[in-house]
C-alpha cells in the first residue's frame, strides 16, 4: 500500500510538472528585460576622454583663433551690403502722402488708392538690386493661420480644386462654391502695387525696370505649385470656382498677360504662401537687374515710389515698407551671424586665458605628492 501510494504521488509530480515549465516560459515571454545584446546592454565600446589642461586649453584657444576671424569676415562682408528702407503705412502723420489711403482704405473698397513716396539715395547701388515690401506686426506664423491651406489643391489636384480641405476653413467656401484658392493664407495676400521712377537732372521721370519672375524658389514653382489641368484654359480649369473673399479678382487673372506666371503658379503668390516665422519679415517683390557694368544699377539722386495701396494694416497695427537692397555671396543683409561668430571666439579665448592662468597658478600643488607626516 506505501509503494503504490507513493508511485502515485511520483505520477501526480510527473503530471504537475509540465504545468509549471509552461507558466514559466509565459512568464519569461512577457518580460520587459531587454535583449542581452550589446546595444541594449549598453556594452559598445566608447570613448572616454580624460580632460586635462593639455587637451582644453588648447581646443579654447584654437576655437576662439577660428571663430573671430570668421566672424570678423562675415561682420564687414555684411556691412558692405547697402540697404535702403522707407516705410509708407503713412497713417501717423497727416502730411504723409499715404495718409488717407491708410485712413479710408479696406478690404472692401472698391475703389483703388494711389499715392507716391519721395526719397533720395545718397549712395548709388551696384550690381543686381532686390526689391522687398516689408510687413511688422503680421503673425504669419499662427497655428491656425499656418495649417489654413490646401496643399493637394495648389498642386493642381482637381478632387481638391472642387472639395478643399476643411482647414481651410471659414474661407472653404463663398456663395457655394469652392474658394480657389482656399484658406487664410491665400486669403490675406499681399496686393499693393509698387513701381519706382528715378528723376533725372531735368526733372523727369524714368521708370525703372522691375522683373517679377525669378522671385520665387525653383522648387516652389515647379514641383508645390501646379495649376489644374496644366497650361490649358485657367478660365475652364477654373470653372466652378470662387475667388477668395478679399480678392478682387480670380486666380487665373493674377497676371494674364504671361500663362507662366499665371494661376497657382504666380510668383507674387507662391512667394507669399511661404509663410514667416516672425511677426516682422520681408519678402522679395522684384529684381532690378543691372544692364552695363560702366553705370550703376540704381544711381545717387531722387527717386519717386508710386503707390496703388491695396493692403490696409491699420486693424491690425501693422507697418508696410519698400526695402531695396544688395546681396552678397552670403545672402542678404544680416550682421546677427558675423556677432555671434565674434562672440563665441571672443569669450572662449578669454576663457582659455583664465585657465591657463589658473593652471599655471595652482595647477603645481595638484601635481606635487603627499608627504605623510
Amino acid at each position: 500500500m506505501m509503494a503504490s501510494s507513493y508511485n502515485a504521488k511520483e505520477e501526480d509530480g510527473n503530471h504537475s510538472g509540465p504545468a509549471v515549465g509552461g507558466t514559466a516560459a509565459a512568464a519569461a515571454a512577457k518580460s520587459k528585460k531587454p535583449d542581452n545584446t550589446a546595444f541594449k546592454q549598453q556594452r559598445l565600446p566608447a570613448w572616454q576622454p580624460i580632460l586635462t589642461a593639455g587637451t582644453v586649453l588648447p581646443a579654447f584657444f584654437v576655437i576662439g583663433l577660428i571663430f573671430i576671424p570668421i566672424g570678423i569676415g562675415l561682420f564687414v562682408t555684411s556691412n558692405n551690403i547697402k540697404e535702403f528702407e522707407i516705410d509708407y503705412t503713412g497713417d501717423d502723420n497727416v502730411a504723409h502722402p499715404c495718409y488717407n489711403c491708410a485712413q479710408n482704405f479696406s478690404f472692401n473698397s472698391t475703389t483703388l488708392c494711389n499715392c507716391a513716396v519721395n526719397f533720395t539715395l545718397e549712395q548709388p547701388f551696384e550690381s543686381n538690386v532686390f526689391m522687398y515690401y516689408g510687413l511688422s506686426n503680421f503673425y504669419q506664423n499662427h497655428r491656425r493661420y499656418v495649417k489654413s491651406r490646401d496643399d493637394s489643391q495648389l498642386n493642381g489636384d482637381k478632387s481638391s480644386l472642387k472639395n478643399p480641405s476643411f482647414e481651410c476653413m471659414p474661407y472653404r467656401t463663398s456663395d457655394g462654391l469652392p474658394i480657389a484658392p482656399c484658406g487664410a493664407i491665400a486669403n490675406s495676400l499681399f496686393n499693393d502695387t509698387l513701381e519706382l521712377f528715378h528723376i533725372d537732372a531735368n526733372n523727369s521721370k524714368n521708370r525703372i525696370p522691375l522683373v517679377k519672375k525669378g522671385i520665387a524658389w525653383w522648387t516652389d514653382k515647379h514641383v508645390k505649385f501646379r495649376n489644374p489641368g496644366g497650361d490649358g484654359n485657367l478660365t475652364l480649369s477654373f470653372q466652378g470656382t470662387n475667388k477668395p473673399v478679399n480678392w478682387r479678382k480670380p486666380v487665373f487673372e493674377l497676371d494674364p498677360e504671361d500663362p507662366d506666371n499665371n494661376g497657382f503658379i504666380n510668383e507674387d503668390f507662391i512667394v507669399w504662401m511661404r509663410t514667416a516665422a516672425l511677426p516682422t519679415f520681408r519678402k522679395l517683390y522684384r529684381i532690378i537687374q543691372k544692364k552695363s557694368s560702366m553705370t550703376p544699377t540704381l544711381p545717387s539722386g531722387k527717386y519717386v515710389l508710386e503707390v496703388t495701396y491695396n493692403y490696409p494694416v491699420r486693424s491690425f497695427g501693422g507697418r508696410k515698407r519698400m526695402i531695396l537692397s544688395t546681396i552678397s555671396w552670403m545672402g542678404g543683409k544680416n550682421p546677427f551671424l558675423g556677432i555671434a561668430y565674434i562672440t563665441v571666439g571672443s569669450v572662449c579665448f578669454f576663457l582659455g586665458v583664465v585657465l591657463l592662468i589658473i593652471h599655471h597658478k595652482y595647477g603645481s600643488r595638484n601635481s606635487s605628492p603627499d608627504i605623510p607626516n
